[in-house]
């Protein structure tokens, strides 16, 4: 058995088998979603619409987060057999995938929702095949960070735990929304509305990136020095903080609203997500200028 990275804060575990193939895949990505926004600004265009430089750049940018994601939550966990094999083709599934976003906008027509010729209809099973295989995949490391032992800190664990049961939720919302898109468009109707103004993919998209921001602000805690009793407890703060606002995306979409356009009440529960995302953001900042002034004194005087 392969042991598993020893340090949830250094790059080491971009050695890991399964960590560098997702690792190299996700920096391609990235760097794919910085070109097209580098076009983007020299050509100019629309930005919304399904025929724009949105798609190449969000979703280049999104995926190579994620593929970043999954190769680090990998190579925390216990090798199982296979694992190496499946790691690449996590990669190539999410690598192939938005390339073929890419290459639709090049051609000049949409990506998502498009069955107006036969090679638009297979890019977009296709593309929907690959989304389905990466997200088994990361449900299955999901279950795993919950049953198997990993080498991550305390805090540390309950951050990608938490990120990735949001990734899969946002998963299963993406799914469903090219399901319910490709059914309103076959019927005429535009993909992209629920109800009278809901927006389907702002659920989707609204915490899908949990994975990175958590184990972010779990890696800054320990950074700034933060006493190891109140890390998890900021975590949890900002876990639940996130999930209640992938709450109230989803429920603005369900009520037919657009993303900002809530009542009273769903009002309340996006400030209530965002003040718990908040608060560790300040704790932590206050703690890291409290060390940097405790580090500064002895010079000082």
């Amino acid at each position: 058995m392969h042991p598993a990275s020893d340090s949830t804060t250094d790059l080491g575990w971009c050695r890991d088998r399964r960590g560098w193939p997702l690792a190299w895949i996700g920096l391609v990505l990235i760097a794919s979603g910085l070109a097209h926004a580098i076009l983007y600004a020299a050509v100019g265009g629309p930005w919304e619409g399904a025929v724009s430089w949105r798609k190449p750049i969000l979703f280049g940018i999104s995926g190579g987060l994620t593929s970043l994601s999954l190769g680090w939550v990998w190579a925390h966990l216990r090798w199982r057999r296979g694992d190496g094999v499946l790691a690449v083709a996590t990669a190539w599934a999410l690598l192939v995938e938005v390339a073929l976003i890419d290459l639709q906008r090049w051609r000049g027509v949409a990506s998502h929702f498009n069955r107006q010729t036969a090679f638009d209809s297979f890019v977009y099973d296709a593309m929907g095949a690959l989304i389905l295989f990466v997200s088994i995949v990361a449900a299955d490391l999901m279950i795993r960070c919950f049953r198997q032992p990993t080498s991550f800190a305390p805090e540390m664990l309950l951050a990608a735990r938490a990120g990735l049961v949001l990734l899969v939720i946002s998963c299963l919302l993406g799914i469903w929304v090219g399901i319910y898109g490709d059914t309103r468009t076959a019927a005429g109707l535009p993909a992209e509305v629920y109800g009278t103004a809901g927006v389907p993919k702002f659920p989707h998209g609204a915490v899908i990136h949990a994975l990175q921001w958590l184990p972010l602000l779990a890696w800054l805690a320990r950074q700034a020095a933060v006493p190891e009793r109140l890390r998890r407890p900021l975590v949890a703060s900002a876990s639940t903080g996130s999930a209640l606002v992938g709450v109230y995306a989803l429920l603005q979409t369900l009520a037919g609203r657009a993303r900002f356009d809530a009542s009273p009440g769903q009002t309340l529960l996006l400030t209530a997500g965002i003040l718990l995302l908040a608060l560790p953001a300040l704790v932590i900042a206050g703690w890291w200028l409290g060390s940097r002034r405790r580090r500064q004194s002895p010079a000082a005087g």
